[in-house]
């Protein structure tokens, strides 16, 4: 079952730079091998439900060891198939540029 899920964490109580607590949780998704796609406010990531579950604990547990207070949003859409974080973007991309051209 690939699921696609789309991640926002970081601690709120740590001031306002955030990246390096945003990096601390991206090195598990990185290690975890499995397609993702940061963006500026969450991060995309493809794969098995229980695997990609993993990767959310993974990133809760990480900053959970250095900060008092964690934020984190979680979204999750199942459908059948895979490769479909890059596959839904290129569909949208393909038809605006087709109705411009």
């Amino acid at each position: 079952m690939s699921v696609l899920v789309t991640l926002a964490i970081f601690p709120l109580d740590k001031g306002e730079e955030l990246a390096a607590y945003v990096a601390k949780a991206l090195a598990v998704i990185e290690r975890s091998g499995l397609p993702y796609s940061l963006g500026s406010m969450s991060t995309c990531i493809e794969g098995d439900y229980d695997a990609v579950m993993a990767v959310v604990r993974g990133c809760f547990l990480a900053l959970q060891d250095c900060c008092d207070r964690v934020y984190m949003t979680v979204a999750l859409d199942y459908r059948a198939g895979e490769n479909r974080m890059h596959s839904k973007v290129q569909a949208v991309e393909q038809m605006l540029h087709g109705q411009h051209n």
